[in-house]
C-alpha cells in the first residue's frame, strides 16, 4: 500500500545483496544496485501488457533500467515533492532505493506519448506500485510492514492463505486522476489472476507526525474500519500509537472522510480493514496505519470493474 520504506531490511535480505566494499553512508544505494542486477538476471516475468487506456499502459517492469525509472519517480514524489528527508544513500543515487526492490515485482504505468528524461527511446514511467509475494518475503527475510506491525501473527492465523504486500505507490502529479489510478488497479487485478493471492496488505500513510492533529481520521478508522478479530493485527508494542482518540459518538463521518488521503479512501471502498494502532514515521513525516484486504472481501462491483479488459480508446 502507499509506503516509503525507512526501515532496515532483515539481516539475511541485507546480506544477500550487500556489495563489498561499501561506504557506510552509501550502502543502501549500492546494496540496492547490486540487488537489482541479481533481480534482472533471474527475472522471468510475463511480458504481456496488463492493460491499456490510450497512450497509458500498465505492466510489470522487465529490466533493472525500468525499476530505476520507478525509483526515480518515487524519489521525485516522496522526497522532492513530499516531506521525506533523504538519507545519504538515496540522496547520492537520486532514487528511492532499498534492498526490497530486488525481491519485488514493480508494477508500472507507462505513457507512450511521453519520453523518459534520461533516455528518449523509453516511454516515461508515470505511476508505480511495488508488489512483494509471500514466497519471496519468506525466502529472503520478511515483509517490509513487519518492521511496524505484527505481520507474522496475522499470517500464522491464516496459514492456508497466500499474502501479497503492496507498497511504494505513487503517481506523477499531472497523472493523478481516476484514469491512472484505475489502470494501476486493473494491473493489480491482472497480477492477482497470474499469482495465487488470497490477501493483500500494506502500510498506508497520513501526512503528519502528531497523532493529536490526526485525531479525527485516526479515530474514524478505528471505530468504522477496524479489522474483525480474525484479520486484526497490532502495531509493534514499541511503536504503538493509540488511534481511538475521539469517541465514536463525537465523530462526524463526512468530515473524517474528507480528512483521509485518497488512497486510504480507495482501499476502504474496496472493502479493506484497518489494523490496531498506528505508527509514527518521523523520517517521512507520516503516521502509518495497516491496510488488510482479503480478496474475498473485495466488493463484487469492483472485481467486475477491474476485471474488464482495458484497451486503447
Amino acid at each position: 500500500m502507499a509506503r516509503r520504506d525507512s526501515l532496515t531490511p532483515p539481516r539475511n535480505l541485507f546480506e544477500r545483496f550487500r556489495p563489498a566494499p561499501a561506504v557506510p553512508n552509501l550502502i543502501s544505494a549500492l546494496q540496492a544496485y547490486g540487488g537489482l542486477q541479481a533481480w534482472a538476471a533471474r527475472a522471468h516475468r510475463p511480458t504481456q501488457s496488463l492493460g491499456r487506456l490510450g497512450s497509458l499502459e500498465v505492466r510489470l517492469a522487465q529490466t533493472a533500467a525500468e525499476v530505476r525509472q520507478a525509483q526515480k519517480l518515487r524519489y521525485r514524489v516522496f522526497y522532492q515533492e513530499g516531506p521525506a528527508i533523504a538519507n545519504p544513500g538515496r540522496l547520492f543515487a537520486r532514487r528511492d532505493v532499498d534492498a526490497y526492490d530486488a525481491i519485488c515485482d514493480h508494477l508500472l504505468v507507462l505513457d507512450h506519448a511521453a519520453r523518459d528524461g534520461q533516455n528518449a527511446n523509453r516511454p516515461a514511467v508515470v505511476g508505480t506500485y511495488r508488489l512483494l509475494r509471500q514466497p519471496m518475503a519468506e525466502e529472503y527475510g520478511d515483509f517490509y510492514s513487519a518492521g511496524e506491525f505484527d505481520i507474522g501473527g496475522l499470517i500464522a492465523r491464516h496459514g492456508d492463505l497466500q499474502f501479497l504486500e503492496l507498497g511504494r505507490s505513487c503517481v506523477l502529479a499531472p497523472y493523478r486522476n481516476k484514469r491512472t489510478v484505475e489502470l494501476l488497479w486493473h494491473g493489480i487485478a491482472g497480477y492477482l489472476r497470474q499469482n495465487r493471492t488470497d490477501v493483500m496488505f500494506g502500510c498506508a500513510s497520513l501526512d503528519g507526525t502528531d497523532p493529536k492533529q490526526l485525531a479525527m481520521p485516526l479515530s474514524f478508522l478505528h471505530h468504522y474500519a477496524r479489522a474483525p478479530e480474525t484479520w486484526r493485527t497490532r502495531a509493534l508494542p514499541e511503536r504503538y500509537v493509540e488511534m481511538a482518540r475521539i469517541s465514536k459518538e463525537a465523530i462526524d463521518p463526512k468530515q473524517a472522510l474528507r480528512a483521509l488521503p485518497p488512497l486510504i479512501k480507495g482501499y476502504l471502498r474496496l472493502g479493506a480493514y484497518i489494523g490496531d494502532g498506528a505508527v509514527v514515521d518521523h523520517e517521512f513525516g507520516t503516521t502509518d496505519v495497516l491496510i488488510v484486504l482479503p480478496v474475498s472481501a473485495i466488493r463484487k462491483r469492483y472485481i467486475e470493474h477491474f476485471a474488464v479488459s482495458q484497451r486503447a480508446a
